[in-house]
């Protein structure tokens, strides 16, 4: 079975994922992005992130999703680990890939941050970007790739403007992969 690998995030006109630095993505995206990212978190169960977005925003273990946190250091996490739901790992996104199509998964979501992003972008292994863009200029923050040459073809699915301030929803296929 081959499995479906979206990767979705929210980024400022000038491609900025972090206000300034700041990790905490609810205080400057709109009502309309995190309703979207909402929906689609809770129609997914297999959920990538990485440490720092974890230490930003910890994720409580239940039995409805399963988390799995990239680290450097799995071992400063083991007394958070619950089987099956919470899960930190320091395997590539390749052995990840490997690992949860063996055991029958068809859909990863993976929601960063920029390190989880660079590392899945760099194995070619995202099938769809999904992609909120703020109205809004930073000028300095965090990027959702780094310190890598990339050249990554996408095609538009969809677009959609969700309020009058100009937030848009994009949905793209990466076209050059795998």
């Amino acid at each position: 079975m081959i499995m479906k690998k979206t990767l979705i995030f929210v980024t400022t006109l000038d491609g900025k994922i972090t206000h300034w630095g700041e990790p905490h993505v609810k205080r400057w995206s709109s009502e309309e992005d995190k309703k979207h990212f909402k929906n689609i978190w809770n129609k997914s169960y297999l959920i990538v992130i990485g440490s720092s977005t974890f230490d930003a925003e910890p994720l409580k273990p239940t039995p409805d999703y399963h988390y799995i946190v990239m680290t450097r250091t799995p071992s400063k996490y083991k007394n958070q680990e619950v089987l099956g739901q919470l899960e930190f790992t320091d395997q590539t996104p390749n052995d990840l890939l490997a690992r949860f199509e063996k055991e029958g998964y068809d859909e990863m979501l993976v929601v960063g941050g920029p390190h989880v992003a660079t590392s899945f972008f760099k194995e070619q292994l995202i099938d769809e970007f999904w992609l909120t863009i703020e109205p809004k200029i930073f000028g300095v923050g965090g990027n959702f790739v780094i310190k890598e040459k990339f050249d990554i073809q996408l095609h538009l699915i969809s677009l959609e403007k969700v309020n009058e301030q100009g937030t848009l929803i994009t949905r793209y296929s990466v076209t050059n992969k795998k």
